[in-house]
């Protein structure tokens, strides 16, 4: 069995249910190539659950996306990641898990830092990744659904998540 701690994170300042999911621009990458698209785009196809996590080939990434994909929401919605993880990594990443998922690059980790989930990695000046989180919006990007980790590790509600998604598009 696998031993780590589990850190409480401080409080976090962000993007909640009934606010309007900030727009961006970042790399978005499939199992065959990448392309600059603004989250706009996704969501004006309908609703979109957009879900953070640490880098590529960290534990929680690999949970987490196993998790999605073993539920399989993609046939009522649009799920795509965001990480720090550069598209490279991102193209194993979905080779690996064999995900029909796509995922935003975010090596600054900007995004997280509008969206108020940007976690700052102890020992290490100037670098931060997301906290786990995911954030449930409809079409014109209002946040129907927000959970953001409280700890790490922490993982996203699953049932929780699955009931809202269907509640949004049904």
């Amino acid at each position: 069995m696998v031993e780590f701690d589990v850190v409480s994170l401080p409080e976090a300042d962000h993007v909640a249910e009934g606010d309007t999911a900030p727009e961006f621009t970042r790399p978005l990458v499939n199992d065959e190539f990448w392309t600059d698209t603004a989250l706009s785009e996704l969501t004006d196809d309908g609703p979109v659950c957009l879900v953070f996590y640490p880098m590529d080939g960290a534990f929680p990434a690999t949970y987490i996306w196993n998790e999605l994909r073993d539920r399989a929401f993609d046939d009522l919605l649009t799920v795509v990641g965001v990480s720090i993880s550069t598209p490279y990594a991102h193209k194993r990443l979905i080779a690996d898990r064999g995900m029909n998922y796509d995922l935003f690059a975010d090596p600054a980790n900007g995004v997280a830092e509008r969206y108020g989930i940007a976690h700052d990695l102890d020992g290490m000046a100037g670098v931060s990744e997301p906290r786990p989180a995911t954030f449930l919006l409809d079409e014109d990007r209002t946040v129907q659904y927000a959970w953001v980790a409280e700890e790490w590790p922490d993982f996203p509600p699953y049932d929780d998540l699955e009931r809202e998604i269907r509640a949004l598009v049904d």
